[in-house]
């Protein structure tokens, strides 16, 4: 259970992206800055942090080891998510891409293929080649139901061009985030905790944010105060709180594609909070009776998609030792 509450206690922090993406959007601002400086900000809170538990020497250690691969799977896991988000505030609001991203429920169980997970059996520890959870991925399907119950009304009032780009880079995102977190998981074997692998990533990912913070000076100019002050709220609330507790929350996991998707669709807690958020920061209209049930079903998804992670690891548990 500790694992699935840390991932909602992530959700509601993560909620502050979309909320406050957009409004830095309605306020205008440009995603370009909402992206870099999130992450540019990140680097001294979490520094201070490693330093603080004199953990900084350890995780440049295991980072020299395979450099090239922290920056490739950084870039993924951090610059390919957050930059498609951010992007996508300029075109919907941050319930419409709170609701999009929960799509990253069913990205992470599709993704199981591409990772080994260790059993143990009566000869010892075995890798095996992960296999799509096909009963999580139903309950994953009904968690997306009660996400499409939520914003049909909403999605009406849209044209074709936003919705299109308020949602495809959304689905890159939900792909991008899983696929790097855990190939990230995999490169540091259990021999950094969550603050150290933050950290590690977002300094491997720093090329990217300054590269597109350049871009962004000679394209759009500088940030507004505004702008700036709000970024720096996103780097704490989801870049530093979230990210370290939904990293804590994956790591307690590590090696069980199951459980691991079943932490993963804790997210899908994020558009409640979203909705709340955007009702009360940003004044938007309070959600129909159509997008109340859809937050039942997505609750009643959650439970299910946990009930039947944890079923299905007992029961291969009690054949193993058999």
């Amino acid at each position: 259970m500790r694992p699935i509450f840390l991932g909602i206690c992530a959700a509601f922090f993560f909620a502050f992206t979309f909320i406050l993406n957009r409004s830095m959007e309605l306020s205008g601002g440009n995603w370009i800055w909402s992206a870099s400086l999130r992450y540019i900000f990140m680097v001294p809170f979490l520094l201070l942090i490693v330093i603080a538990r004199k953990n900084l020497h350890p995780l440049l250690q295991v980072m020299k080891e395979e450099l090239g691969a922290w920056f490739l799977w950084s870039f993924v896991g951090f610059g390919l998510f957050y930059a498609p988000l951010c992007f996508a505030a300029a075109y919907a609001p941050g319930w419409l891409i709170a609701g999009t991203w929960q799509i990253t429920i069913i990205s992470g169980s599709l993704l199981a293929p591409l990772f080994s997970q260790t059993i143990e059996t009566l000869k010892g520890p075995l890798k095996v080649r992960g296999k799509i959870p096909v009963k999580g991925l139903a309950m994953s399907l009904i968690i997306f139901l009660g996400i499409v119950l939520m914003q049909v009304e909403q999605a009406n009032h849209f044209s074709l061009k936003n919705v299109l780009l308020g949602v495809i880079p959304v689905i890159i995102a939900s792909f991008a985030y899983p696929l790097g977190n855990r190939k990230m998981m995999d490169i540091c074997v259990g021999r950094l905790d969550a603050y150290q692998r933050v950290l590690g990533m977002t300094l491997a990912s720093l090329p990217f944010w300054f590269l597109l913070s350049l871009y962004g000076l000679f394209t759009v100019g500088v940030p507004s105060k505004e702008q700036t002050i709000q970024s720096i709220s996103v780097a704490v609330c989801s870049g530093v709180i979230a990210t370290v507790l939904f990293f804590s929350a994956t790591d307690m996991v590590r090696g069980n594609i199951q459980k691991l998707a079943a932490v993963e669709a804790t997210q899908s807690m994020e558009v409640l909070f979203a909705v709340a958020g955007e009702v009360i920061f940003l004044a938007s209209p309070i959600p129909s009776a159509l997008s109340w049930c859809g937050m039942f079903i997505i609750m009643l998804g959650m439970i299910s998609h946990s009930y039947v992670s944890h079923k299905r690891e007992v029961t291969r548990n009690q054949d193993v030792s058999a």
